[in-house]
């Protein structure tokens, strides 16, 4: 892509930094003969900021990454979201101080999804929007059937080596990109389309490219697939060091993160590149986990009490093996399910850790109402209130069936996410500061921006609120490109700080917080 000064984003940069000088001159008039002349002085052009790049080298940049890197938003990646990418906008800072084309693995369209022999390939679906046309705001897929072929291989190299959906371990692992893979779910389709060889690793074709520089964001998906199917996974911690038997929503072991990190940076800076590398945020912050309330439910008085009726006799049942000693008053408290006439009703879930009481009668299942510690992940508002069974108006999700456990992060989960978390974060920040390089808190800025907000010129407060915060996209979980363009700033401001350059950052107000159709 273009990346020289006619570049709107470079240039808008530099424009933005211009020193004004106004000449303020008046015009003389003497009262003599009309022959004398007026002078017209000539006009003083303003001179441009010069940036320096202090001890780095920008001039070949590669980023290494999963899908915040490659710019994936609004569920998917599109040209769009690409463009808009914070290692493009880094890429275009550097611009300014000697960097060089920053070339990316363009989707076909701004549709998004993949297709291969031109069948859609699951998991890779179309971009959300938000219409208002037909006066429902719910974000719908973009209807339609996208036009990346993954089968058309690109070439490359790329200086954008973000792929969706990859762990820190994918990064290393042969045939990761191997097109005969990706119908088996062997191979990931997104770097299928843009590998160098069957055999090749993402990390290889990053550091292939001899780098000046490079930026690495890694640790997001180990973390992540397990929390967004509300722990429906295993946390590998203390258990299991070999990934390559673990399962999509596990955990990995954060012994097994440390050495595939060090490793990764003994690739990327081999030949004394420098770097800047950033820590993973707590993704309960993030809106897929803070939007859906635990307490949805609305009951006029007789639904109320029916409902009371159909679980008395399930209320009594653990009244009874309390009294026996087999669960503590606490977990009564805790398992007695009762609702009320009006709003703000919990829902009822599975919760695996509750004593397993069934052996002493089948019907105590696992199962409570939520409670504000509780996360609903984001998509469990397309289940709450629906029929379990069509047939049977009574059977209500998270009402009279329980939600199951994919549905609900429970504050044991959070804690297994919370841990592994912590020791990715301790791993990278080590790391950093044992091959110098530059560090990003991006932990602690989202939690800012959920606490805060972080105000921009204009007097407007980006947040973390879903749809209308303008932080983030309409997933839950991606950036927004005005997102991205604050999480550009982050990394630039630390590269300064690192290097002793001078990089002017964007401006987040030239990227939208929200695509609206």
């Amino acid at each position: 892509m273009d990346l020289s000064y006619d570049n709107p984003l470079i240039q808008t940069n530099i424009m933005k930094k211009f020193l004004t000088i106004l000449a303020i001159f008046g015009l003389l008039f003497v009262s003599c003969s009309d022959d004398d002349p007026v002078i017209d002085p000539a006009p003083i052009e303003p001179d441009p900021i010069t940036y320096t790049s202090g001890t780095a080298d920008f001039s070949n940049y590669v980023s290494v990454g999963a899908s915040m890197t490659a710019g994936m938003s609004d569920a998917a990646l599109f040209i769009d979201g690409q463009t808009a990418s914070y290692p493009n906008m880094l890429a275009a800072n550097f611009a300014l101080v000697g960097g060089g084309t920053f070339n990316i693995p363009f989707m076909a369209d701004n549709l998004g999804g993949l297709t291969l022999m031109g069948q859609p390939i699951p998991g890779a679906g179309n971009r959300l929007i938000l219409s208002f046309a037909s006066g429902d705001p719910t974000p719908t897929p973009v209807s339609g059937t996208g036009s990346t072929e993954i089968s058309n291989v690109l070439t490359g190299p790329f200086n954008n080596m973000g792929v969706p959906l990859a762990k820190s371990f994918h990064l290393l692992a042969p045939g990761y990109g191997n097109l005969a893979g990706v119908p088996a779910g062997l191979a990931n389709p997104f770097y299928a389309r843009f590998a160098t060889s069957p055999i090749s690793t993402v990390v290889g074709d990053a550091a292939a490219q001899n780098p000046s520089f490079f930026s690495l964001l890694i640790g997001m998906n180990d973390i992540l697939a397990y929390a967004s199917s509300g722990g429906d996974g295993v946390d590998q911690t203390g258990i299991n060091f070999d990934p390559s038997t673990y399962g999509s929503n596990d955990i990995t072991n954060p012994n097994v993160f440390a050495g595939i990190y060090d490793g990764l940076l003994q690739t990327l800076t081999a030949n004394g590149a420098g770097g800047v590398v950033g820590n993973m945020p707590d993704i309960t912050t993030i809106p897929y986990f803070t939007t859906v309330p635990h307490n949805p439910v609305p009951l006029d008085e007789g639904t109320a009490a029916l409902l009371n009726g159909a679980y008395a006799e399930y209320n009594g049942g653990l009244a009874q093996l309390q009294g026996l000693g087999l669960i503590s008053v606490e977990e009564l408290a805790q398992r007695t399910i009762s609702f009320t006439a009006g709003a703000g009703n919990a829902v009822v879930l599975l919760d695996e850790d509750l004593t397993d009481l069934t052996s002493f009668n089948p019907a105590l299942v696992n199962m409570r109402q939520a409670t504000s510690e509780d996360m609903l992940v984001f998509t469990s508002q397309t289940i709450i209130g629906t029929l379990a069974d069509p047939n049977n108006p009574t059977s209500i999700n998270g009402v009279a069936v329980p939600l199951a456990d994919k549905w609900v992060l429970t504050p044991e989960e959070q804690q297994a996410v919370a841990a592994a978390t912590m020791a990715y974060n301790q791993t990278i920040e080590a790391l950093a500061t044992q091959y110098d390089l530059a560090f990003v808190d991006i932990k602690s800025f989202l939690e800012g921006l959920l606490e805060t907000g972080v105000p921009l010129s204009d007097g407007s407060t980006v947040t973390s609120t879903y749809a209308t915060g303008g932080g983030f996209s309409l997933d839950g979980i991606h950036p927004s490109p005005r997102g991205y363009a604050l999480l550009a700033n982050l990394f630039i401001e630390s590269i300064n700080a690192k290097y002793g350059s001078d990089l002017p950052g964007v401006n987040p107000l030239d990227f939208t917080g929200l695509y609206i159709n």
